[in-house]
């Protein structure tokens, strides 16, 4: 069982716990990690699915997942690319991007805060070192890659933010 903390609009801790699966009560979010990966030739690391992921498989999609209970953003998103793609980073390779309520997203309640971070590495790529099986394969891709994976609806659609808020950064 997966637990998480619960928060205000205002990334605010409540104190209260909640239990992934069941909905998140109206007024209150869970935070939710997002970590592209940028190498120095500016290509971004991009991650597919496995075909066992209940929700989008075989998808393409950036490094991500809900953040667990006593973590923070920082914290989430260094274990989710460790876990997802085996690659270890440390707190200050980090940038935050921005953090954002997501309450609903194509009408679907999603009552979230999606927070985004941004790791730059050029190192070797392999799923030997992921701990989870949540993804199949991954490719290093320019942005106009990505945005054909987008308009062929083969990219996760709730990352459409990437064009405007993330590449080139």
């Amino acid at each position: 069982m997966e637990l998480w903390d619960l928060y205000t609009e205002n990334l605010e801790p409540t104190g209260l716990t909640h239990v992934r699966g069941v909905p998140v009560p109206d007024g209150y979010y869970h935070l939710v990690v997002h970590a592209w990966i940028r190498n120095s030739e500016g290509k971004y690391l991009i991650s597919r699915r496995a075909a066992s992921r209940p929700a989008y498989p075989l998808y393409w999609e950036c490094v991500g997942g809900s953040v667990i209970k006593g973590e923070d953003g920082l914290t989430g998103a260094l274990r989710e690319t460790e876990e997802e793609v085996g690659l270890k980073f440390a707190p200050g390779d980090a940038t935050h991007l921005f953090s954002r309520v997501r309450k609903t997203i194509n009408a679907r309640v999603f009552n979230d805060i999606l927070d985004v971070w941004l790791f730059i590495y050029d190192g070797p790529v392999s799923l030997e070192n992921a701990t989870t099986d949540e993804v199949c394969d991954l490719k290093w891709m320019t942005v106009e890659e990505i945005r054909a994976l987008f308009d062929a609806g083969e990219l996760v659609p709730t990352l459409g933010y990437f064009f405007t808020d993330v590449a080139g950064r």
